[in-house]
Formats: structure tokens, sequence, C-alpha cells
């Protein structure tokens, strides 16, 4: 008789308090139920239940073994769970969620390429600013722009992906009709998109260089917005590094005083830290961390870039 069958006889027998209970749960017949506990029992050389026609009841040995042998059936469980997870394709949907800023054409060639190498998965993506809570909301995975690990979400699996600083920027034809700042000074003559508060606007390093107050021409709440007034021509205003990657955004925003970030950051992948996770959530954090982790800081070669055609000087 097989004992491992035996075994979840005997629990389902405790768990359902009868043996017809467990029976019909287990869908075999009273008479077998009773020949598996009594495989156990004789194989143990121990009784493990004290019954009669009317209740039964665990003895000390049995208490014991019901206890052990649940952990041991569980590990059983996952395990096999787990090697059923890697055995198969990754297919189903992924719930991400991220940054507003982030729904540009770079991030959509991300997502389209994910989707060659796994046609099976529906991405569910919802781009925005807040910070959504990744259990209570039923998202898979989050990319999340953090200033320190601290505020990182207790509880979740977080992997660092890369540098995602935050500059001043400007378009090239507000510069051309405004004029590039050449020193903190000349900032005062600028309008300015601000990011919520203003204390967002500048580095620590040129708020004391700047005079006076920034002139704030717009407020937004919304990174996206932020970045596509200041596409505009409204103003001078932050814009994440990564920004000057994306195509849309490459040949018309130019960073202003580059050494002198508004602030340090970094995108991190976070999602629920599940001891088996799905091919989904697995395969989606894989791809991201090789598609992005090794991208040269931004603050380089984009940088550089932009500077060919409307050159910024440093502030320092």
């Amino acid at each position: 008789m097989d004992t491992l069958s035996s075994i979840k006889a005997f629990r389902q027998v405790v768990e359902s308090g009868s043996f017809v209970a467990a029976a019909e749960r287990l869908e075999i017949s009273r008479a077998m139920v009773t020949r598996h506990v009594k495989h156990v029992e004789s194989r143990l050389g121990v009784r493990l239940l004290n019954r009669n026609s009317r209740k039964l009841s665990l003895t000390d040995p049995g208490r014991v073994y019901f206890e052990r042998c649940g952990s041991i059936l569980e590990e059983l469980q996952a395990t096999e769970q787990e090697l059923g997870s890697l055995s198969r394709a990754a297919r189903g949907t992924l719930r991400l969620t991220s940054p507003g800023f982030a729904a540009g054409g770079r991030t959509a060639n991300l997502l389209a390429e994910y989707r060659r190498r796994y046609p099976d998965v529906l991405i569910d993506a919802s781009f925005e600013d807040r910070l959504a809570d990744l259990v209570s909301e039923g998202h898979d995975v989050a990319l999340r722009i953090v200033s320190s690990p601290d505020s990182l979400p207790i509880g979740l699996t977080a992997r660092p992906i890369r540098r995602a600083a935050f500059y001043l920027a400007a378009s090239r034809e507000y510069l051309k009709q405004r004029g590039t700042p050449q020193s903190p000074a000349d900032l005062a003559a600028h309008d300015f998109v601000a990011l919520g508060s203003i204390n967002s606007l500048l580095p620590a390093s040129l708020k004391g260089k700047l005079g006076t107050p920034p002139r704030i021409a717009l407020r937004y709440r919304s990174t996206g917005d932020v970045v596509n007034a200041i596409t505009a021509g409204i103003g001078v205003g932050p814009v994440p590094e990564v920004i000057f990657e994306d195509p849309l955004f490459r040949e018309i925003l130019v960073p202003i005083f580059p050494e002198c970030p508004i602030q340090e950051a970094t995108l991190y992948i976070i999602f629920t830290g599940r001891r088996f996770m799905p091919q989904t959530i697995r395969t989606f954090v894989d791809f991201i961390l090789e598609s992005l982790s090794f991208v040269p800081d931004a603050g380089i070669a984009p940088f550089t870039h932009q500077s060919r055609g409307n050159p910024v000087r440093s502030a320092t």
C-alpha cells in the first residue's frame, strides 16, 4: 500500500472528524480509509487514533505524527508547484504599475520585446505617479523610483535596476528664445514648471546661488505632465534622466547644469515575495533586469549628445 496515500488518508480522518467524512472527501470507501490508517499504524508500530462507534481522538504519538506529517506534505506540495512552474511556459496576465512619465516609447518598446519572447502573456499596465499598493490592488510588479532604500515597501522583494536621477531641463526652442542659463543666478530670469513642492525644483548646491525664489509659471502633480509642459516650451523644470533617452524627447529637451542633479534616486523593480513565483513574474523581472541594468548612466551619454547642438555650462 502506498505510504504517502495512507498519510494523506490519516490526516483527512483527523481533519474531517470521522472515517465516513474522510472517505467522502477522498472519494474512496470507508473500508479503504480504515486500511490506510491501519497501514500507517502498523508501519510505525504505534496507535495513532483512539476510536469507538461515536467519536475518535488522537493519541499522544498520533498528535505528534499529525503535526509532523502535515509540514512534510506541505513541503512536498510546494516542491511540486515549484517544479511545475519551472516547466511551464509563461502565460496569463501580468499586472504592472509604473510611474506616469514611463508611459513613453521606450517603455512601449521594452514591453513589445517582452511580448515577442512570451506571446502568451497579457500585460495589464497602469502608469500613474501615486504609489499603488501591490498586494491590496492586485498588482504583480511595480517599477518605482526611490531616493532611499528606507522608503521601499516592507514585505516585498525589491531589486535595484539603475540610477534614476532628476535634472533641470528645458526645450531647445525655449532656450533659443529665452537664452541658456550660464550660472545659477541666470535662472532668476526664467519661468519654472514645478512638480508638487517648490523645494523639488532645485538641488541644494544651486538654491543658495539663485538669489531670488524661482518664478513658478505652472505647477503639476504628475511628472509626465511636467515633462510635456517643458517640452511645449513653458519653462524650466525637473525631468527624470530616463526621459533624455526617449526618442520622443531626445532632440527636444536639453539638460541644464547636468552635473547638479535635483534628486539622486534609483529605479527599482518590486514584486510580491512569494516563495514560488509564477513564470509571468519571474520572466518579466529577469527581462527588465537584463534590459535595463546595464544601460550606461544617462548623466553621461545623453547629455553629451544633447550638448552638441546647444551647449549648457556646468554650475561648477
